[in-house]
């Protein structure tokens, strides 16, 4: 049944591997979040990484049950509320299935924080795998990326609010047989939908790897987020993964990391990389299993310190807007990137 569906999906999205995007009939580039569909030029300030909920049980305890959701929605909102009187228009929600996704949270906060928010399908196969469901080891990259077509196009949990970006994780390289499978299942799920991969990834040797898996599936480097770049400290994969098409993103911003995270940007606008990159604090977090879901980070830095930092270091006005509007409105835009456009 998986195989005939994911089958179905690739017939009809045969055409994308002519042209390096693919709308599906829209007549304007658009970008997917838990209320709908929206232009892609109406994307404005993005945190393009940040969390609202989290569950770190397991994926085999991992329940709905396991927290009330109003008190998580009455936790979070003042948090939002606050980064879109800062200027926030978009935020991503990077948690996957398994490890704390709520879509109908993430919704009913979107609509009381006027914020777009965005949601992903795909499993997170870092931390050694803890939070990949068992199915993942039986079934294949087809049936696994079968299930996230599914959450496109009929929405996820049965909630119709869809996915706008696919989000997967490994470990350090070399790649696991799972990690591999679950790179796959992106790429072929990224063939069938046009949603962006955003890959958690442990080192400089992880993200090259996962670049040769989607090559040989036909997915170019556009396609694909390097989540948490900078876990790598050697600027060259940096620049060779933005040179080749990647994004690379730098998550984790805060008072700690700041002066590593402008050594990163530096490195990248002297490269005159600036347009492959994102930024992001990688915040937020209420725990399931914690007291009041534990110490909320809140969504702030970036507004109050960061930027003010990155201006102080040769940064332009320009340069801000190319990290937090221009680039997250690309990277999120529906659309399959193939390699064939480099033919």
């Amino acid at each position: 049944m998986y195989r005939r569906s994911f089958l179905k999906e690739i017939t009809l999205f045969a055409g994308a591997c002519l042209v390096p995007r693919i709308h599906y009939g829209m007549e304007e580039a658009t970008i997917m979040t838990v209320a709908g569909p929206i232009k892609s030029s109406d994307l404005k300030f993005t945190l393009s990484h940040e969390h609202i909920l989290v569950d770190f049980i397991g994926a085999e305890q991992v329940n709905k049950n396991r927290y009330d959701a109003n008190e998580v929605y009455n936790t979070a909102l003042p948090y939002l509320v606050d980064a879109e009187k800062r200027g926030c228009n978009t935020f991503v929600d990077c948690t996957p299935g398994y490890l704390g996704r709520d879509v109908q949270i993430l919704k009913r906060l979107s609509v009381a924080s006027g914020m777009h928010i965005i949601c992903p399908t795909g499993y997170y196969g870092a931390a050694k795998e803890k939070y990949v469901p068992k199915h993942a080891y039986t079934e294949t990259a087809e049936q696994l990326a079968d299930r996230w077509i599914s959450e496109w196009r009929k929405g996820i949990e049965g909630t119709g609010i869809k996915p706008g970006l696919i989000k997967t994780g490994v470990d350090k390289g070399p790649l696991t047989s799972v990690q591999k499978k679950l790179i796959t299942a992106a790429a072929l799920t990224h063939l069938a939908t046009g949603l962006t991969i955003g890959v958690h990834t442990g080192d400089g040797a992880a993200a090259k790897e996962q670049l040769e898996i989607l090559a040989s599936k036909g997915v170019a480097p556009s396609a694909r987020i390097w989540i948490h770049a900078q876990n790598e400290k050697d600027l060259q994969y940096h620049i060779d993964a933005a040179q080749r098409g990647s994004w690379v993103s730098f998550d984790g911003v805060s008072k700690d990391s700041a002066k590593d995270h402008i050594s990163f940007l530096q490195a990248m606008k002297r490269e005159q990389l600036l347009h492959a990159v994102l930024v992001s604090q990688d915040a937020g977090w209420y725990h399931v299993g914690e007291p009041g879901g534990g110490n909320f980070n809140p969504y702030h830095y970036i507004f109050t310190d960061f930027i003010p930092a990155l201006k102080e270091n040769g940064f332009t006005q320009q340069d801000v807007d190319t990290l937090f509007i221009a680039n997250p409105a690309k990277a999120f835009t529906v659309g399959v990137r193939t390699t064939a456009k480099n033919k």
